[in-house]
């Protein structure tokens, strides 16, 4: 195969790929119906222009007729008339009238036999368009839901060009979404750790602090007030004069403990005693 024939062997195939999907079955199938149609026109347009020409030859056999009738009538009237040379000349034009006749009747014959071929034939494409135009309606009718079911398809399975770009703007707003919630996060984190500094403020991150004790001690000033507003009691105040009784409680039993242990002491020390000096009385005597 030569350079040249490859080439256009190459073309071609483009040519006909993209033809192939370019090509709309449901234009096609109502183009070739309107072809069909204008071929139908066709036919009947010539079946009208052979009956036309089949007319006028009817209406020259016709009036070849009439004239064979004339002919007929002048050469009797010649004869009565004696005449036999004018009744001559009358039936050799009704002879040559005769003849025409007879050619006009084999060409209006075969006009007939091609107007009923042309009919028969235009009854048989009639029928054939009929027939086509149900299944080039059956066929668009699937096309047309084939494609609805693919596009359908496609929607849900996300395989096509649409849905696959929605699909990645989706994606890509999530990440930035998730990016801009990430930098919030560290800023809100940097501005409460007093690593920025605020450009409109000459506070540092120790007059942050005291600002917010004392604003916490007023809002605790302000709670303790509320609450002796209201008669109800403070109950970390309450917690804690219940934990001062029980330790006052707590004193005075182990003080009344340290007591009576030591008179339980004295009262075993008074009997050592008076053992101690009787002993040393004895040993005075002795």
């Amino acid at each position: 195969m030569g350079v040249l024939s490859r080439m256009s062997y190459v073309v071609r195939s483009k040519i006909n790929a993209l033809l192939n999907r370019a090509e709309d079955p449901t234009e096609t199938l109502d183009y070739s119906y309107e072809q069909m149609r204008d071929e139908l026109q066709d036919v009947k347009k010539g079946i009208a222009d052979l009956t036309t020409q089949k007319k006028r030859l009817e209406i020259q056999k016709r009036n070849l007729e009439e004239n064979v009738e004339k002919h007929n009538s002048q050469a009797r009237e010649a004869i009565n008339q004696g005449r036999e040379d004018l009744a001559r000349r009358a039936l050799e034009k009704k002879k040559q009238k005769m003849t025409q006749i007879e050619d006009l009747d084999g060409q209006i014959a075969q006009l007939q036999n091609t107007q009923d071929n042309l009919i028969e034939k235009k009854d048989t494409l009639q029928n054939r368009i009929e027939e086509f135009r149900t299944k080039k309606e059956s066929m668009k009718a699937r096309y047309e839901a084939a494609e609805a079911n693919s596009r359908v398809s496609e929607a849900m399975t996300g395989v096509g060009d649409e849905m696959q770009n929605v699909g990645m703007a989706i994606d890509r707003a999530e990440e930035q979404t998730e990016e801009m919630e990430a930098r919030a996060e560290a800023m809100d984190e940097l501005h409460e750790s007093g690593a920025f500094e605020d450009a409109l403020s000459d506070k540092d991150q120790l007059d942050r602090e005291l600002e917010e004790v004392r604003s916490s001690g007023e809002v605790d000033a302000e709670l303790d007030t509320l609450k002796a507003e209201m008669g109800i009691e403070d109950e970390t105040e309450t917690e804690a004069e219940m934990e001062t009784e029980e330790a006052s409680a707590a004193d005075e039993v182990d003080l009344a403990d340290l007591e009576a242990e030591v008179a339980a002491e004295e009262s075993n020390a008074e009997p050592e005693q008076a053992t101690e000096t009787e002993q040393a009385t004895e040993d005075e005597q002795s």
